[in-house]
């Protein structure tokens, strides 16, 4: 199982306009176009997963995550706020990289757990902040999962 075989370069966005941790979930749900009611079922169940305790991991990451009905199989989604926001995160420091993982409530594949531990260990690599930062395009993205092999 690779990162890369999720993501698609239209659920990338390297300018997040948003100003508040909610207006940034709402953002990147966006990102799925899956229709106002899902798009509004799926906020209420990241907002419950954020109230048990944030899903800022540090160093500038966040990996808000859940299982929903809305979504058929396994989504994922990466944002980019450069000025960063205050997503509650472990390490009290604004959040820059915000990676979104909704996977269907009973999932065969059982990949959501991988997945997010994935993204994990590849945001805990040393250079990939700053690689983030650099960013131009979602291409660019998806290259960097690539030669990161994940």
């Amino acid at each position: 199982m690779e990162l890369r075989e999720f993501f698609s370069e239209d659920a990338v966005k390297l300018d997040l306009e948003g100003t508040s941790k909610d207006d940034i979930l709402k953002e990147l749900i966006g990102l799925f176009k899956l229709g106002e009611k899902d798009e509004g079922m799926l906020y209420k169940m990241l907002k419950r997963r954020e109230n048990l305790g944030s899903t800022g991991i540090g160093r500038g990451i966040a990996i808000p995550h859940c299982r929903s009905l809305v979504v058929s199989k396994l989504r994922v989604a990466f944002g980019r706020k450069a000025a960063g926001l205050d997503f509650k995160a472990i390490d009290d420091k604004p959040v820059q990289f915000i990676f979104l993982i909704v996977a269907p409530p009973l999932e065969v594949s059982n990949q959501y757990l991988p997945v997010l531990g994935k993204i994990a260990q590849f945001s805990k690599e040393s250079d990939v902040p700053s690689r983030l930062l650099a960013l131009t395009e979602p291409a660019q993205f998806m290259k960097l999962l690539e030669e990161k092999g994940v």
